[in-house]
């Protein structure tokens, strides 16, 4: 097998054609069979045995999934593990060919707002589709939720009336998953299919894995496509998700302990907008931290959380162990709290 090759360009510009040419063979086209037919989404090649990753919603309730390469050939694949907290899965094509090319995985937590970007991928089966766009922000907090019964809504697809999911595969019955993430915002054109599928910087490192798009929701039979509002799971939390279903087959998690709302504070004579903490988890890092009801968590690492979905998003980024340092507003003080994270046991 081969690694797609980084594309250095010596102007201003991206050159994307060379990068095209440089990865177009490391996406594939992912076709499901479920109780409801036949769907379709996006995949990128991790390993030359033959790892892909992709969404969770694109092959999470497959009865069988088939992988087309960039080149038309047509492979089964097995699902490896698969991860609905982060809406991630790695599936692995059966008896792989020796010839793959396998993407190179960037770290996300270079992108920047205003810097380029290309998704490849399955949009609506056009499989091998380009687009490509800005990042328009990092660090988004989009919520999905993944029904107990599909959304007709939304064409089954993962999410509430602002964040559909993309591949408009339908959820697993077993309950509800809410997915947190906190994306990369993009305005490259991305629809349903596009799902799972990457996206790259333009040296054609992959950055992402575009996962979902905003919608304006229209009537129940239509399924929303591009308004220029995609997301992307950041590459390093799908690398870290991958790694983990590959070696065990499940993904875990580390946790605060505490249930969280918007909420906002004030120190300083400086209101903030945060992550407002209602209970405390008993025996949970929170509590050996000493975070309260009421205390207004605006940060992590430094890292503004202005909403509580945006601390759980990037919560889930960190491992168990993990010590990181919140910024909480309690009693009209700043306080600097240290929490050594511990792994999720329910997940």
């Amino acid at each position: 097998g081969a690694t797609t090759q980084i594309v250095t360009s010596a102007g201003t510009a991206p050159d994307w054609e060379s990068v095209t040419n440089a990865v177009a063979n490391s996406v594939v086209a992912i076709t499901v069979k479920t109780s409801e037919g036949t769907e379709m989404g996006s995949g990128v090649i991790y390993d030359d045995s033959g790892h892909i990753i992709t969404n969770h919603h694109v092959v999470g309730t497959a009865s069988q999934i088939q992988v087309t390469l960039a080149d038309g050939r047509i492979y089964d694949a097995e699902l490896t593990g698969t991860d609905p907290a982060t809406d991630l899965a790695v599936v692995q094509i059966v008896n792989a060919p020796d010839d793959l090319t396998v993407a190179q995985i960037g770290d996300s937590n270079q992108v920047v707002t205003g810097q380029d970007v290309m998704a490849i991928g399955n949009p609506l089966g056009l499989s091998s589709t380009v687009t490509t766009g800005i990042v328009s922000a990092i660090n988004r907090p989009v919520v999905t939720e993944q029904k107990d019964q599909p959304d007709q809504s939304q064409g089954g697809s993962p999410g509430g009336s602002s964040t559909p999911g993309l591949g408009g595969v339908l959820q697993p019955s077993q309950s509800s998953t809410k997915t947190c993430t906190n994306a990369i915002q993009i305005d490259a054109a991305v629809n349903p299919g596009n799902s799972g599928g990457p996206l790259f910087d333009e040296t054609g490192t992959v950055i992402g894995i575009t996962s979902s798009i905003a919608s304006t929701g229209s009537s129940s039979s239509e399924q929303a496509g591009s308004i220029g509002i995609g997301f992307a799971i950041p590459s390093n939390l799908a690398k870290k998700v991958a790694d983990q279903l590959i070696s065990t087959g499940t993904a875990t998690h580390a946790y605060i302990g505490v249930t969280i709302g918007n909420g906002g504070g004030t120190a300083g004579g400086v209101t903030r907008a945060g992550a407002e903490v209602g209970s405390v988890e008993s025996g949970s890092p929170a509590e050996a931290a000493g975070l309260k009801e009421g205390d207004v968590i605006t940060a992590i690492d430094g890292k503004p959380t202005r909403e509580g979905s945006a601390l759980t998003g990037f919560v889930r980024q960190y491992s168990a162990d993990d010590q990181v340092t919140l910024t909480v507003i309690r009693d009209g003080e700043e306080l600097q709290t240290p929490v050594t994270l511990s792994e999720r046991k329910d997940t």
